[in-house]
């Protein structure tokens, strides 16, 4: 039962990821920009703007079918995986760096590096499942496990984050809350202790399972709850859809580690 859970979350979870990076590659050729905060808008002194835009645009869609489809499916995840660190470093680090308010700008860099984490957890993934002889496995365990780690310590530093940003920014966090649910500054509140619980639950490996998928499941709520009736209340703005598969991806890197997590414990339980 474990093990089929653990497959079910780990195929939820890469579906979640691809089908966001496809999302965001469509509105890239449609719109000519960049409208992801994963991969920000490149500095204005860069020549063939919308060149880029639709390069990177067809990258992500190339690589969200390759991984649904599993063709190239690990060369696919490596590729945006990297792609997303540079632009962790590249891009966003400068600008965060800049922000000593813990702001929007290192919102963005630390979405770029869970968006690193969690594709370099999907390559993980499909490597582990087509595998062909138990020498393989016990070989590159440690660098399996590394990489989960990684994603791990992303994902977890980046719901902390974001917890924290509840408590500095409570006006803007009501803001979010749907006008139909009462007590919106305690629900602000309460969704930045439940970040901090599950970034801090994901990182410790006794409970990273159960954080992961608590948290994944409330992101899930929030991409029905919070992001779809704003992206439809605002259509004209590229950043609303955006944030819709942002939290969508999210949602699908926790239960992706949730579904590793088990495997390994698994794996892990069957040599003993």
């Amino acid at each position: 039962m474990i093990t089929k859970a653990s497959e079910t979350f780990i195929t939820v979870g890469r579906l979640f990821f691809a089908v966001a990076l496809i999302a965001w590659g469509i509105q890239h050729l449609v719109s000519g920009e960049f409208v992801t905060r994963v991969v920000p808008s490149w500095p204005g002194w860069m020549p063939a703007r919308k060149f880029w835009a639709y390069l990177v645009g067809a990258i992500l869609i190339a690589a969200g079918v390759a991984i649904i489809l599993r063709i190239k499916a690990r060369f696919a995840a490596v590729t945006f995986g990297v792609m997303a660190f540079l632009s962790f470093v590249l891009l966003h680090l400068p600008l965060a760096a800049r922000d000593i308010l813990l702001g929007g700008k290192w919102t963005g860099a630390r979405k770029a590096l869970v968006m690193c984490g969690g594709a370099m957890c999907i390559a993980v993934s499909l490597t582990e499942e087509e595998r062909d002889a138990p020498s393989r496995l016990l070989a590159s365990a440690r660098v399996r496990d590394g990489v989960v780690i990684f994603g791990r310590l992303c994902l977890g530093g980046f719901l902390i984050l974001g917890g924290i940003q509840h408590f500095i920014f409570v006006a803007f966090v009501v803001s979010l809350v749907p006008k139909w649910i009462p007590g919106a500054v305690f629900w602000a509140y309460f969704a930045g202790v439940a970040l901090i619980a599950g970034g801090i639950g994901i990182i410790v490996p006794q409970v990273t399972r159960l954080a992961a998928l608590l948290s994944g499941a409330m992101i899930l709520s929030w991409v029905f709850l919070v992001h779809i009736p704003r992206a439809l209340s605002d259509l004209h703005n590229p950043g609303e859809m955006a944030a819709v598969f942002e939290a969508l991806a999210f949602s699908g890197v926790a239960f992706l580690l949730a579904g590793l997590v088990a495997r390994r414990q698994k794996a892990l339980t069957s040599r003993k």
